[in-house]
């Protein structure tokens, strides 16, 4: 384990340091931190814990436990604490979401106040699999079986990345490793909560499928790689085909000749629209197989208007009023003043 995750790191950032690792306490994050601890110079390694306060007296023990295995291990410690369940109530987003977007924001920023290029997360080859698993129940396509990208950008902080080493380690080879280093780790009881999908996915559906093939885990993380290079392929098309369909803005909406949309195949179309939406930085997590399919139903006229989610509305027009006078039947895409969902 210890040589897989050096070698996801000189070639994830060519051993460039210094870098932060993000530590929960739990078993894959603590076998991150003690890896990276072997190959990082002395300064090289911060460990960054943010504490979302949603289990009480538990979450602030599992701050002391990171705490206090930094200060053993001679690294810089930043922790925080954030009223993540009230923040939520507040906003009425999502708890994980809101969760989630928390802890990157604030991991970039420690980033950037030590000068660090890049963040390390301790996803394992068992988060992708259950990711491929939970975006498969839910109607993924190819975009979504993608699973957990090894490498990514921070929104808004484009020169700082996401790293995960450890999607080619198993959980098995976590627990292996942090008992031959006599290592102990935190245990968070929500892990084991069924109210949760993953949970139910990582307890349930996993072993089950594990009885039809051990080597389930390894599967579904070869089906993730395989994804990922047809999506790339894809999204190069796509902007090819969106640089021959698209036409002048008209204000803050987008305009598309829908005739040359139209003349090209339904996964082309599909695979253009990701493309939009991820370029203007419109939401995806809330968009299936199904939205993608029905954007481009209105793209061939039916239906010839549909809403998505974020207050997105696509529709196919022939008032060429609405785009400098075009003679042509128009798709227009439009997102609200005050977008939900």
């Amino acid at each position: 384990m210890q040589a897989k995750i050096a070698e996801a790191i000189d070639r994830l950032v060519n051993s460039e340091w210094p870098g932060v690792v993000a530590v929960s306490g739990g078993a894959d994050s603590v076998a991150l931190l003690r890896a990276l601890h072997e190959i990082a110079p002395v300064g090289g390694l911060v460990v960054a814990h943010l504490n979302h306060q949603l289990r009480g007296e538990e979450s602030d023990a599992d701050e002391a436990f990171v705490q206090e295995l930094a200060e053993q291990l001679g690294r810089t410690c930043r922790t925080k604490r954030v009223d993540v369940g009230l923040l939520s109530q507040k906003t009425g987003a999502n708890l994980e979401a809101t969760a989630r977007s928390v802890r990157y924001q604030w991991l970039a920023e420690v980033a950037a106040e030590v000068g660090a290029s890049w963040i390390a997360t301790g996803h394992t080859a068992d988060d992708q699999a259950e990711t491929v698993l939970h975006r498969l129940i839910r109607g993924a396509g190819v975009q979504g079986l993608r699973g957990i990208a090894e490498s990514r950008t921070i929104p808004l902080t484009p020169n700082r990345f996401i790293i995960r080493p450890m999607l080619g380690v198993t959980r098995g080879e976590v627990i292996e490793y942090l008992a031959s280093l006599n290592q102990t780790y935190r245990e968070d009881a929500s892990n084991a909560d069924p109210r949760f999908t993953r949970n139910r996915i990582r307890h349930e559906l996993l072993p089950l499928l594990r009885t039809f093939n051990p080597a389930i885990v390894a599967t579904l993380d070869k089906l993730a790689n395989q994804s990922e290079e047809l999506f790339a392929e894809q999204e190069l098309e796509a902007i090819e085909l969106t640089k021959l369909a698209e036409l002048p803005r008209a204000g803050s909406m987008l305009v598309f000749d829908a005739e040359k949309l139209s003349a090209m195949n339904r996964r082309q179309v599909r695979a253009l629209f990701r493309y939009v939406w991820q370029r203007e930085g419109w939401p995806t997590n809330s968009m299936t197989f199904a939205h993608w399919e029905r954007a481009a139903s209105v793209a061939v006229g039916d239906p010839t208007a549909a809403d998505f989610p974020g207050g997105l509305q696509v529709r196919r027009s022939g008032d060429s009023n609405l785009a400098a006078r075009r003679s042509r039947a128009l798709l227009l895409i439009q997102r609200s003043a005050t977008p939900r969902g």
